[in-house]
């Protein structure tokens, strides 16, 4: 298994590229973005030394398949996945804001409500709460994009203030992540989960909003087992989760936050070997659908092939 881990493709029509955390985005002709969706893995911002054989495929699959289930909601920038690891879609300007709605009190959030806080981006959260508690009804506690470092929490009212969305965007931008959200939500229920937190990337073109950038992967969301979900809630056990908190507590066991001066801890063979079958094992669940391995001899040259081929098809 070998894990792609970068790129270095010349596209026809390429003008520049954009490497992410995850993520190494082409941008063709000003018009299209290729987007690979390399195996590398981030935690607190920052990318982990090793890949993870077949997680650039299990994301851009997942995101792909949730981008078309949610078209009618609101027009979303994918044109096409000519590859397991690969999107191309239209280029938008991004707004610099991350819509982070949450259905349930965990994670970053909860950490910060642990702490005594109880007002999160602006939004007055109830005394009382347990850690994985639903919320009566969803938040959105929205973040800045940070093109380096950490994305910081805001307010809707900074957000406006600041001038990074019109109030007329901002207002369009919280409907359809509530929108999205439900829909999401909803999918969720179907296959046993619940759907717990996510984040949305909004972005204009020709005056228009697109949904970009992934969707209800297990890298941008939270999801519960719905069984037993109550049961442990009650006897304050920790709930059986699929996302890729599993690797943020390991790192967090293992004395690494992502912060100045601390350690990233080894990733043995074994290790990476675990978080992969655990990838494989969040996309079955959250698709329903049997994950098919791509095959991982000459990934570069097999994406440069098919998207050369779909760059043909549409420039």
């Amino acid at each position: 298994m070998e894990a792609l881990t970068k790129t270095g493709f010349h596209f026809p029509g390429q003008k520049s590229l954009y490497v992410g955390k995850v993520r190494d985005v082409y941008d063709i002709d000003g018009r299209y973005l290729v987007m690979v969706v390399t195996d590398r893995i981030s935690a607190f911002d920052v990318v982990l030394p090793r890949g993870i054989p077949y997680k650039g495929q299990v994301l851009n699959q997942i995101a792909a398949g949730f981008l078309d289930a949610t078209a009618d909601i609101v027009p979303n920038w994918k044109i096409a996945s000519p590859d397991p690891m690969v999107t191309v879609g239209h280029r938008c300007q991004p707004f610099k804001v991350e819509m982070v709605i949450r259905g349930c009190l965990t994670g970053h959030a909860w950490r910060e409500y642990r702490s005594g806080k109880r007002l999160l981006c602006g939004v007055p959260l109830p005394d009382g709460m347990k850690e994985n508690q639903q919320f009566d009804a969803p938040v959105i506690t929205p973040t800045t994009k940070a093109d380096e470092g950490h994305d910081m929490d805001i307010s809707r009212e900074e957000i406006i203030a600041q001038g990074l969305v019109s109030e007329a965007d901002y207002t369009q931008l919280e409907q359809y992540t509530r929108a999205l959200f439900a829909r999401g939500a909803r999918m969720a229920a179907e296959k046993g989960l619940i759907l717990v937190d996510t984040k949305y990337e909004f972005g204009k073109k020709d005056g228009k909003i697109y949904l970009i950038d992934e969707i209800h992967t297990p890298d941008s969301s939270r999801y519960f087992y719905a069984e037993g979900y109550e049961e442990r809630m009650a006897k304050g056990e920790q709930q059986k989760q699929l996302s890729k908190e599993f690797v943020r507590q390991w790192l967090i066991e293992n004395g690494f936050q992502g912060k100045e001066g601390q350690k990233i801890p080894v990733l043995t063979d074994d290790y990476v070997h675990r978080i992969s079958e655990r990838y494989i094992e969040l996309y079955e669940n959250i698709t329903g659908a049997p994950f098919r391995k791509a095959n991982t001899d000459n990934q570069a040259q097999r994406i440069e092939k098919n998207v050369t081929g779909c760059l043909k098809e549409i420039r």
